[in-house]
């Protein structure tokens, strides 16, 4: 009974210590480092957006989906929470809303980059 207790609290630790890590990665690119989601998916800022809030929804959003928050997650250290007029949330850096690409396909694909002059990669620091 005590192994199955400590099971369980060993892993109810480890699914916490999860929301303190950062919703994105960074990658190295030949042109600087970007940030990606969890896949390794290229992670996009939007010119349209004001700080703390998108301007991508209906067929925007089904091409440019939001980089989405996970229940229960925090924001801190430049990275906010955004909430959508649909009610969902979605995280931004440095108040800059983040969408990954329906059209990339694989990790590392950028060609989202420049789209309609409004689309960049999310440059990380």
């Amino acid at each position: 009974m005590k192994r199955i207790a400590f099971g369980l609290a060993a892993i109810l630790m480890t699914t916490g210590v999860g929301f303190a890590v950062e919703p994105a990665m960074m990658a190295k690119t030949p042109n600087g480092n970007i940030y990606t989601d969890a896949n390794g998916m290229t992670l996009y800022t939007f010119d349209k957006d004001k700080v703390g809030k998108s301007a991508c929804y209906d067929e925007c959003a089904a091409t440019w989906p939001a980089l989405k928050v996970a229940d229960g997650a925090k924001a801190e250290d430049g990275w906010t929470i955004v909430k959508r007029t649909d009610g969902t949330k979605m995280w931004a850096y440095d108040g800059k809303p983040l969408y990954t690409y329906a059209k990339d396909k694989k990790a590392g694909d950028m060609t989202g980059e420049g789209v309609g002059g409004v689309w960049h990669t999310a440059k990380a620091g």
